[in-house]
């Protein structure tokens, strides 16, 4: 319906962006995640958009990535997992993370997540387990790090190494050194593969 919206940040929160486009200000329900990478207000922004529609609301959750977006409407598709729910897992995990977490059937990170209890992270793990690395694989989430981060797993995934493995040790370098350079991380990272 809304695929997007794209305009100028009047306002942010950390659930909740003001876009206005053409004098009409939209309330966007957002995660942490993307608002972490929001600009400053007043700023041009362009969000992905999934508009939710109940019996007495309409209400639009926008998203900086795709993934973050196609993440979310599986998460949605899950029994017992509602918008506001989706948005907080995403709030609570990075994108890539909540992905590798789900593909891997790690249920102790996924119950991290405040709102995740044991049942629930069951269900994520059981239903999307086979759905999720095709989320991945298509458009990847790379909110921390920037660029940096996406040209390295890029590079990495270009020598031949699997996206799953690229991020894993990309993230693993980025949490010990996030001001390592695009040279120096693609370096480590291609130390510690070819331990």
């Amino acid at each position: 319906m809304i695929g997007f919206i794209e305009g100028k940040l009047f306002a942010k929160k950390p659930t909740e962006a003001l876009v206005n486009v053409g004098g009409i200000g939209y309330k966007i329900n957002i995660s942490v995640n993307t608002f972490e990478n929001l600009p400053e207000p007043g700023k041009d922004v362009m969000l992905y958009t999934y508009l939710s529609v109940k019996e007495d609301a309409l209400d639009l959750y926008g998203f900086m990535s795709e993934n973050e977006k196609d993440t979310f409407k599986l998460l949605i598709s899950v029994n017992g997992i509602g918008p506001k729910l989706a948005q907080g897992v995403l709030s609570g995990i990075r994108v890539n993370e909540l992905q590798m977490a789900i593909s891997e059937g790690n249920i102790s990170r996924i119950v991290a997540v405040p709102g995740v209890g044991k049942k629930t992270a069951e269900r994520l793990i059981v239903e999307l387990k086979d759905k999720i690395d095709k989320v991945a694989s298509g458009d990847v989430d790379y909110s921390v790090g920037g660029s940096v981060k996406a040209d390295a797993i890029s590079a990495l995934v270009s020598l031949g190494y699997s996206l799953k493995v690229a991020e894993k040790i990309v993230l693993g370098i980025l949490d010990n050194n996030p001001a390592i350079t695009i040279e120096d991380l693609i370096k480590d990272s291609l130390a510690k593969l070819n331990k």
